[in-house]
C-alpha cells in the first residue's frame, strides 16, 4: 500500500494528466524531442520539515514538489503563446481541485520565472519550473 505520500504525489500526476495535448511524465530525463502539444514532468520535490502536534502524534507538511513545463517553437511569439496556453491548462488542472480529492489540505502553485533556451541545430525551447506545494498532515514522517 503507498504512503500518504506518494498517493498525494499519483494524485497530482492524475491531475496533471487531464491537461488537454500535453505529454506528462514523472521523474523522466529530458527526451530528446518536445511533443507538440508541450512537456509537463513533475518532480517529487522535497517534503521540507514537517510542523509536530503531538497527541496524536502528527506531521504537517507543506511539501514542494515542482513541475517542469517546456515548449519548443519557431519564433519567440510562437512560444510564447504556447507557453501560456500550457500554464493555463496547468492551472486549471491544478484549480479544479485543490485538495486532490481529499487527500491535501491545499495545493497551491507559485508562480513561474520562465527562460528561453536555444537548441543547437532545433527550434528554442521555452521552459520553467512550477513549484507547487502540497499541504497535507501524515501520521509519520516516512509517509
Amino acid at each position: 500500500m503507498p504512503t500518504p505520500r506518494e498517493t498525494i504525489l499519483q494524485a497530482l500526476l492524475a491531475a496533471l494528466q487531464t491537461v488537454p495535448a500535453a505529454t506528462v511524465l514523472r521523474g523522466a530525463v529530458l527526451p530528446e524531442r518536445i511533443p507538440a502539444g508541450g512537456l509537463l514532468i513533475l518532480r517529487d520535490g522535497d517534503p521540507g520539515t514537517p510542523e509536530v502536534t503531538l497527541s496524536p502524534l502528527q506531521y504537517h507538511y507543506e511539501h514542494r514538489a515542482e513541475i517542469e513545463v517546456i515548449v519548443q517553437g519557431k519564433t519567440p511569439a510562437a512560444r510564447d503563446a504556447a507557453f501560456d496556453v500550457l500554464l493555463a491548462k496547468l492551472a486549471s488542472a491544478i484549480s479544479t481541485d485543490r485538495t486532490l480529492g481529499g487527500l491535501c489540505d491545499w495545493v497551491e502553485a507559485e508562480a513561474p520565472q520562465p527562460v528561453d533556451l536555444p537548441v543547437e541545430g532545433a527550434e528554442a525551447l521555452k521552459a520553467t519550473i512550477v513549484p507547487v506545494i502540497l499541504t497535507y498532515t501524515t501520521a509519520d514522517p516516512l509517509g
